[in-house]
């Protein structure tokens, strides 16, 4: 099996050298989603809008590929404080209901100072 990158219109074109997302057999590998409104450029200074706003942008590309938030496996959300765990983890579980998919969550510094947070997936795709 090759990787085969997937492009829709309703995904933003990275700004830099990487697929938004790559579909390897029934597996679905997401790149990271930040928070930011890929309609208007706009990134909320507020950590709850920019994470639900990075949940939002991990669902489009869940949907563009083929899948979606309840076929999603393992996640890394890549947290910039870490006095926000606690915001993110309210937020998993509401977004996450059922099942809720296994996560690590380094706290690290990321690209764009802006950033508070970025969200990798990896998702199955019906067959």
């Amino acid at each position: 099996m090759h990787p085969i990158a997937i492009t829709s219109t309703t995904i933003p074109h990275p700004a830099m050298a990487y697929s938004q997302a790559v579909k390897v057999g029934n597996l679905l590998f997401i790149a990271g989603q930040p928070g930011i409104d890929f309609k208007s450029g706009l990134i909320s200074t507020d950590f709850e809008t920019q994470a639900r706003q990075a949940f939002t942008n991990l669902s489009v590309v869940l949907q563009a590929a083929g899948s979606s938030l309840d076929k999603v496996a393992k996640t890394t959300i890549w947290l910039v404080d870490g006095s926000n765990f606690d915001c993110l983890n309210k937020l998993y579980a509401e977004y996450f209901p059922n099942n809720p998919p296994v996560r690590s969550t380094p706290v690290v510094a990321l690209p764009r100072k802006e950033f508070q947070l970025s969200i990798e997936a990896i998702a199955t795709l019906d067959e």
